[in-house]
Protein backbone atom coordinates (compact mmCIF):
# COMPACT_ATOMS: atom_id res chain seq x y z
CA UNK A 1 0.00 0.00 0.00
CA UNK A 2 1.28 3.53 -0.92
CA UNK A 3 2.86 5.33 1.80
CA UNK A 4 0.43 9.12 0.80
CA UNK A 5 -3.30 9.72 0.81
CA UNK A 6 -4.43 10.72 -2.70
CA UNK A 7 -7.14 14.00 -0.97
CA UNK A 8 -10.24 14.19 -2.65
CA UNK A 9 -12.68 16.90 -3.86
CA UNK A 10 -13.42 18.87 -0.52
CA UNK A 11 -10.29 18.89 0.80
CA UNK A 12 -8.58 22.68 1.81
CA UNK A 13 -5.26 21.94 0.33
CA UNK A 14 -6.58 21.53 -3.08
CA UNK A 15 -7.67 24.86 -3.55
CA UNK A 16 -4.36 26.40 -1.99
CA UNK A 17 -1.87 27.47 -4.48
CA UNK A 18 1.22 25.57 -4.40
CA UNK A 19 5.02 27.51 -3.71
CA UNK A 20 7.89 26.86 -6.27
CA UNK A 21 10.58 24.54 -5.09
CA UNK A 22 14.14 26.10 -4.26
CA UNK A 23 15.98 23.09 -2.84
CA UNK A 24 16.27 20.08 -4.73
CA UNK A 25 16.51 17.60 -1.94
CA UNK A 26 16.55 14.02 -0.89
CA UNK A 27 13.08 14.83 0.67
CA UNK A 28 11.58 15.83 -2.96
CA UNK A 29 12.80 13.37 -4.74
CA UNK A 30 11.54 10.38 -2.05
CA UNK A 31 8.48 12.35 -2.38
CA UNK A 32 8.30 12.40 -6.16
CA UNK A 33 8.63 8.77 -5.99
CA UNK A 34 6.45 7.99 -3.43
CA UNK A 35 3.62 9.87 -5.52
CA UNK A 36 4.55 8.04 -8.58
CA UNK A 37 3.97 4.41 -6.37
CA UNK A 38 0.19 6.06 -5.02
CA UNK A 39 -0.31 7.42 -8.48
CA UNK A 40 0.51 4.02 -9.89
CA UNK A 41 -2.04 2.03 -7.44
CA UNK A 42 -4.38 3.87 -7.86
CA UNK A 43 -4.42 3.54 -11.59
CA UNK A 44 -3.82 7.27 -12.60
CA UNK A 45 -1.87 8.69 -14.97
CA UNK A 46 -0.63 11.88 -13.36
CA UNK A 47 -1.24 12.95 -9.61
CA UNK A 48 0.15 16.61 -8.54
CA UNK A 49 1.91 17.13 -5.11
CA UNK A 50 -1.29 18.98 -3.74
CA UNK A 51 -3.20 16.01 -4.50
CA UNK A 52 -1.04 14.27 -2.08
CA UNK A 53 -1.31 16.93 0.73
CA UNK A 54 1.97 18.88 0.04
CA UNK A 55 1.71 22.67 -1.14
CA UNK A 56 4.90 22.34 -3.77
CA UNK A 57 5.26 22.97 -7.29
CA UNK A 58 6.34 18.69 -8.43
CA UNK A 59 3.78 16.67 -10.39
CA UNK A 60 4.03 13.30 -11.70
CA UNK A 61 2.78 11.90 -14.90
CA UNK A 62 3.37 8.44 -16.90
CA UNK A 63 0.58 8.13 -20.09
CA UNK A 64 1.93 4.87 -20.89
CA UNK A 65 0.61 1.40 -20.17
CA UNK A 66 2.17 -0.27 -17.23
CA UNK A 67 4.37 -2.98 -18.93
CA UNK A 68 6.12 0.49 -20.58
CA UNK A 69 6.30 2.74 -17.64
CA UNK A 70 7.98 5.95 -18.67
CA UNK A 71 7.27 8.59 -16.02
CA UNK A 72 8.04 12.37 -16.26
CA UNK A 73 8.48 14.13 -13.03
CA UNK A 74 7.93 17.81 -13.44
CA UNK A 75 9.32 20.80 -10.82
CA UNK A 76 7.89 24.41 -10.85
CA UNK A 77 6.66 23.75 -14.76
CA UNK A 78 5.41 26.60 -16.25
CA UNK A 79 4.06 26.52 -20.12
CA UNK A 80 5.41 28.90 -22.65
CA UNK A 81 3.31 28.37 -25.70
CA UNK A 82 0.05 26.87 -26.19
CA UNK A 83 -1.86 26.22 -29.56
CA UNK A 84 -5.36 24.86 -30.73
CA UNK A 85 -7.79 24.37 -27.84
CA UNK A 86 -9.87 21.63 -28.33
CA UNK A 87 -12.59 19.37 -26.59
CA UNK A 88 -11.17 16.46 -23.96
CA UNK A 89 -12.52 13.92 -22.00
CA UNK A 90 -10.52 13.42 -18.43
CA UNK A 91 -10.88 12.38 -14.82
CA UNK A 92 -9.04 13.03 -11.74
CA UNK A 93 -7.48 11.08 -9.04
CA UNK A 94 -9.17 13.26 -6.94
CA UNK A 95 -12.84 12.83 -8.26
CA UNK A 96 -12.57 9.19 -8.29
CA UNK A 97 -15.47 7.72 -11.22
CA UNK A 98 -15.95 11.45 -12.35
CA UNK A 99 -15.30 12.43 -15.85
CA UNK A 100 -16.23 15.35 -18.14
CA UNK A 101 -15.19 17.13 -21.03
CA UNK A 102 -12.85 20.06 -21.00
CA UNK A 103 -11.27 22.65 -22.82
CA UNK A 104 -7.87 22.38 -23.28
CA UNK A 105 -4.70 23.39 -25.72
CA UNK A 106 -3.53 20.24 -27.95
CA UNK A 107 -0.19 21.47 -28.27
CA UNK A 108 1.67 22.94 -25.47
CA UNK A 109 5.37 23.72 -24.84
CA UNK A 110 7.21 24.13 -20.89
CA UNK A 111 9.62 24.79 -18.96
CA UNK A 112 10.21 22.44 -15.52
CA UNK A 113 13.11 21.49 -13.77
CA UNK A 114 14.08 17.91 -12.70
CA UNK A 115 14.66 16.04 -9.50
CA UNK A 116 18.54 17.37 -9.62
CA UNK A 117 17.59 21.16 -10.63
CA UNK A 118 18.06 20.98 -14.61
CA UNK A 119 16.18 23.50 -15.80
CA UNK A 120 14.19 21.21 -19.51
CA UNK A 121 11.98 22.20 -22.01
CA UNK A 122 9.24 19.64 -23.34
CA UNK A 123 6.97 19.97 -26.55
CA UNK A 124 3.13 18.09 -25.57
CA UNK A 125 0.44 17.16 -27.88
CA UNK A 126 -2.78 15.39 -27.37
CA UNK A 127 -2.94 13.31 -24.14
CA UNK A 128 0.01 14.11 -22.53
CA UNK A 129 -0.70 18.30 -23.37
CA UNK A 130 -3.71 17.62 -21.56
CA UNK A 131 -2.38 15.85 -18.77
CA UNK A 132 0.28 18.50 -17.93
CA UNK A 133 -1.78 21.63 -17.81
CA UNK A 134 -4.55 19.31 -15.70
CA UNK A 135 -1.54 19.09 -13.24
CA UNK A 136 -0.17 22.72 -13.67
CA UNK A 137 -3.98 23.69 -12.66
CA UNK A 138 -3.77 21.40 -9.65
CA UNK A 139 -0.25 23.38 -8.86
CA UNK A 140 -2.35 26.88 -8.98
CA UNK A 141 -5.22 25.61 -7.28
CA UNK A 142 -7.83 25.03 -9.76
CA UNK A 143 -9.68 22.16 -10.11
CA UNK A 144 -11.02 20.39 -14.14
CA UNK A 145 -14.53 21.60 -12.29
CA UNK A 146 -13.62 24.91 -12.83
CA UNK A 147 -13.63 24.64 -16.37
CA UNK A 148 -17.74 23.29 -16.48
CA UNK A 149 -20.64 25.09 -17.00
CA UNK A 150 -21.89 26.29 -13.28
CA UNK A 151 -25.10 23.98 -13.99
CA UNK A 152 -22.85 21.00 -14.15
CA UNK A 153 -20.08 21.70 -11.59
CA UNK A 154 -23.06 22.10 -8.67
CA UNK A 155 -24.68 19.20 -10.21
CA UNK A 156 -21.39 16.86 -9.50
CA UNK A 157 -20.79 18.98 -5.95
CA UNK A 158 -24.39 17.90 -5.34
CA UNK A 159 -23.52 13.98 -6.29
CA UNK A 160 -20.41 14.42 -4.17
CA UNK A 161 -22.01 15.59 -1.61
CA UNK A 162 -24.72 12.43 -1.59
CA UNK A 163 -21.62 10.46 -1.80
CA UNK A 164 -19.95 12.15 1.25
CA UNK A 165 -23.38 12.04 3.26
CA UNK A 166 -23.47 8.05 2.50
CA UNK A 167 -19.80 7.37 3.51
CA UNK A 168 -19.03 7.09 0.09
CA UNK A 169 -16.62 9.88 -0.60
Amino acid sequence: MSKLTILKYGDPILRRKSIEIKEFTADIKKLAFDMLDAMYKANGVGLAAPQAGFSIRLFVIDINPPDKRNPLIMLNPVIIKAENKIDMEEGCLSFPTFYETVKRFENIKAEYMTLEGIKKTISARGFLSKAIQHEIDHLDAKLFIDYLPDWKRKSLEKEIKRKRKAGQW
